[in-house]
């Protein structure tokens, strides 16, 4: 069976940071890229980042930055997102996902993805 389970959520204030983790199981979790999706209140799901499966490629939306880190743990079969200097337009629902074999041109493109976890509320104010 198949689970992603992310944690670390919650609320900070602007500026902060979080970690998120997202341990994997039910899979062969080198052989799948990992994913950081979020969802905004009233907004559409939006890809954050992205980690290969094939080497250290990593991928995040233009929007961040460069305030967040993703990385990844094979023998912990765990994918963190390190989120800093945050900001209230970060606050949303934060979704890992998981996309065997996937190559890195569709690693922003959230239906190339087959597993999805349950989300981790992130909250932050202003």
């Amino acid at each position: 069976q198949v689970r992603l389970v992310e944690s670390g959520g919650g609320a900070v204030q602007a500026g902060g940071s979080l970690r998120l983790s997202c341990a994997a199981s039910g899979f062969s979790f080198s052989s799948y890229a990992m994913g950081w999706f979020r969802q905004a209140p009233g907004k559409e799901r939006e890809f954050v980042a992205a980690f290969s499966w094939y080497r250290e490629n990593t991928l995040y939306a233009d929007s961040l930055q460069g305030r967040f880190t993703i990385s990844r743990d094979n023998s912990k079969n765990t994918v963190y997102l390190q989120m800093n200097s945050l900001k209230p337009e970060d606050t949303g629902v934060y979704y890992c996902a998981a996309a065997q074999l996937l190559t890195t041109d569709k690693q922003a493109d959230g239906s190339a993805y087959g597993y999805w976890g349950q989300g981790t509320q992130v909250t932050v104010s202003s």
